[in-house]
């Protein structure tokens, strides 16, 4: 089995509708692909309704964490998407993308850069706006190559020039809530420096034993080293090792199924699971 548990659409930052990523999914293999776009569930019954037969759909989100003034992502995966308290905190998040992200274009600015709101917003369209999507406006103004020059002290990195934060959970609020709505848990890129400031190792064993599930460690932002150390944290911490691509479409230079999960963790984070159950694909 082939199995890719971190993916974007068009709901949040990536450049594929969901209906396109779970046929590109399919095309590339998978055998299961979870659809986890930032801090929304809104892509969800698009790409259930899509979903060709033979490729397994896991429901999820990567939802924006914050703690001692480091950004964390984390995936939630198989959790009840009605579930209230946590469907207010995904709602809060979303609603503070827009004031955030006009605050960057007004950084950008003040840099010297002639982005516009009204260009951001159109890059967005009806996804839930983020960096990449500035990204994507400053490449087309030749100001960077690639959507990763963004993510650096320079632009738009935790430590950038053009940084505006938003609200974010608290990580171990984010976890309680996803148990509370029958979810997994797994801490997405724990140790991807590239994007800025990194939580330490003693933080990730606190989340451990707060109930975090798992981490991901087979990321393109990884190299092979800080994969060796994250398998080795995941096992004196008993957390289960993911791999995925953290695929965006054409706006990352990743492919699905880049890297993968390993069928018996896939097994063990649906076993995990109470409020929602893969979906199988029937021909959609």
């Amino acid at each position: 089995m082939r199995i890719d548990l971190h993916t974007h659409s068009t709901a949040s930052d990536g450049t594929d509708t969901p209906a396109q990523l779970v046929r590109e999914a399919a095309a590339a293999g998978l055998d299961v692909v979870a659809l986890t776009d930032h801090d929304t569930v809104a892509g969800h019954a698009e790409a259930r309704a899509a979903l060709p037969e033979g490729l397994t759909l896991v429901t999820g989100a990567e939802l924006s964490c914050r703690i001692d003034g480091v950004s964390l992502h984390m995936l939630a995966y198989l959790f009840d998407p009605e579930e209230p308290e946590l469907a207010r905190e995904r709602e809060l998040v979303r609603d503070d993308r827009v004031p955030r992200a006009r605050a960057m274009v007004g950084k950008l600015r003040e840099l010297g850069v002639p982005v516009t709101w009204e260009r951001v917003a159109e890059i967005a369209g009806d996804g839930a706006v983020g960096r990449p999507h500035l990204a994507t406006a400053l490449i087309e103004l030749g100001v960077i190559d690639t959507v990763s020059d963004a993510f650096t002290s320079e632009w738009l990195g935790s430590d950038g020039r053009a940084y505006v934060e938003k609200h974010e959970l608290d990580p171990f609020e984010a976890i309680r809530l996803v148990k509370a709505a029958g979810g997994v848990t797994v801490f997405a890129h724990p140790l991807a420096v590239k994007r800025g400031s990194c939580v330490p190792e003693r933080v990730i064993g606190e989340l451990a034993a707060a109930g975090l599930d798992g981490i991901e460690v087979d990321h393109m932002d990884h190299d092979a080293p800080t994969r060796a150390r994250l398998r080795g944290l995941a096992a004196e911490l008993g957390l289960l090792p993911t791999g995925s691509s953290d695929y965006h479409g054409s706006r990352k230079t990743c492919r699905l199924g880049d890297h993968t999960t390993d069928p018996e963790i896939y097994g063990e984070i649906v076993r995990r699971a109470t409020g929602a159950f893969p979906v199988p694909g029937a021909g959609g």
